[in-house]
């Protein structure tokens, strides 16, 4: 998993933490950047680091909420989803080749079918 993750960041501008920001983001659109400290287990200070950074290479819109314009709802741009759907499609390509390098059909097979549990496993909070 470490190599995996290394691979998709390499040639990111992004941290860790901010492309956990962007995907949810995307998981979950209008978040307010008090819920996204509280998600990502980072102080509001650091959030609000993170959401200048991503501010600034256009990957979020800030949005006044309509019940109390004091408070700024946090969303994907199409720029953030374009980065997103562009780092997964890297990632699932290098990790597609390098199972077809590295894995026996047989071993490709049983792979496929340890997808479900592993996916379930991953999903747990």
């Amino acid at each position: 998993m470490k190599k995996l993750r290394s691979h998709s960041s390499g040639r990111s501008p992004l941290s860790m933490t901010e492309r956990s920001v962007i995907k949810l983001l995307h998981e979950e659109p209008n978040l307010l950047p008090g819920e996204l400290a509280k998600r990502e287990k980072v102080t509001s200070q650091s959030m609000s680091q993170i959401l200048q950074h991503l501010d600034t290479l256009g990957y979020i819109v800030r949005q006044p909420q309509e019940s109390d314009r004091r408070k700024v709802s946090i969303s994907l741009s199409e720029a953030g989803q374009q980065f997103l759907d562009t780092t997964r499609h890297e990632r699932d390509e290098w990790l597609s080749d390098a199972i077809h390098q590295t894995c026996s059909p047989d071993e490709q097979l049983l792979l496929r079918k340890a997808l479900g549990p592993l996916n379930r496993l991953l999903a747990i909070d």
